[in-house]
């Protein structure tokens, strides 16, 4: 089975992020991944205060939880800037200067960034070479600090309307065009059923440009097993194609327990339990 992380900003929402990490250890997971430094999300927004790194490379330690990644910047783009906006180039560096750092302090070495909304009054080809024009500069920035990053297309019909980058296609031809080593896709199998389907023909064509898959059950965004896709068999046939990174459970748990929600997506993928499915 491939190997599996915890987006920790989904589960346990009513703990402190160190605790979340013991809850998550305790499901018999070994790695996590977060969004923000500088906030938490509480099940309605992101919010203060920071998270305290020395605190959860000490739970790390405790509990041998390492960490996949990290978020340089918000969707939108109101938090560390917007690669659509030219304007925002500066701000953008700096966040990404910020988070480095912090990233490298927990063993972490991948971070996901994201283009932004769509800007009224820009063309998508402005747009786009704006995203081209500072994801090449912020390249060769992780790649000085032995980072990669990972750009995400997320679904505008449900989550992220106006976002700007909602085809893993276009994702994938802006990561061949910056040509980096250090920029990957972050292929999330939710995001891009929703706005594509074709998911394995997609994965199989691109998966030299992939760094990192995200999964959640469709319709819902719940438990991996309560999903019209068979994730049995995409991941079975993602590991066939010879991928080895993570795969992060992106989901809200629609069971109480969250903790047995996590031990049952193991169970499902594992198949000692069928969920329903043959």
């Amino acid at each position: 089975m491939l190997k599996l992380d915890v987006c920790l900003e989904l589960v346990f929402i009513d703990l402190p992020v160190e605790e979340r990490i013991r809850r998550i250890a305790a499901a018999g997971y070994d790695c996590v991944e977060m969004w923000f430094h500088d906030c938490t999300f509480d099940g309605k927004a992101c919010s203060a205060p920071a998270k305290d790194f020395r605190a959860i490379a000490g739970v790390m330690k405790e509990t041998g939880v390492t960490v996949n990644s990290l978020v340089v910047n918000a969707p939108p783009g109101n938090l560390g800037g917007s690669l659509v906006k030219p304007e925002d180039r500066e701000i953008y560096f700096e966040r990404l200067k910020t988070v480095i750092p912090i990233a490298k302090s927990i063993g972490c070495d991948k971070a996901v960034t994201c283009t932004g909304n769509e800007v009224s009054g820009l063309s998508r080809s402005q747009m786009r070479k704006s995203i081209i024009e500072t994801l090449g500069p912020a390249a060769r920035i992780a790649e000085q600090n032995s980072i990669t990053l990972l750009l995400e297309p997320l679904n505008t019909h449900l989550d992220h309307p106006g976002y700007f980058l909602n085809s893993a296609g276009e994702g994938a031809e802006i990561v061949r065009e910056v040509n980096s080593p250090n920029l990957k896709l972050v292929y999330d199998i939710y995001h891009m059923q929703i706005m594509e389907g074709n998911l394995l023909a997609f994965i199989e064509k691109n998966l030299d440009v992939i760094g990192h898959f995200h999964a959640a059950g469709v319709p819902g965004r719940n438990e991996l097993f309560k999903s019209e896709v068979d994730y049995r068999f995409i991941l079975s046939r993602i590991e066939e194609m010879g991928y080895k990174g993570r795969v992060g459970l992106e989901y809200f748990p629609s069971m109480p327990d969250q903790g047995a929600s996590l031990a049952a997506i193991k169970d499902y993928l594992t198949g000692n339990v069928n969920y329903g499915r043959g």
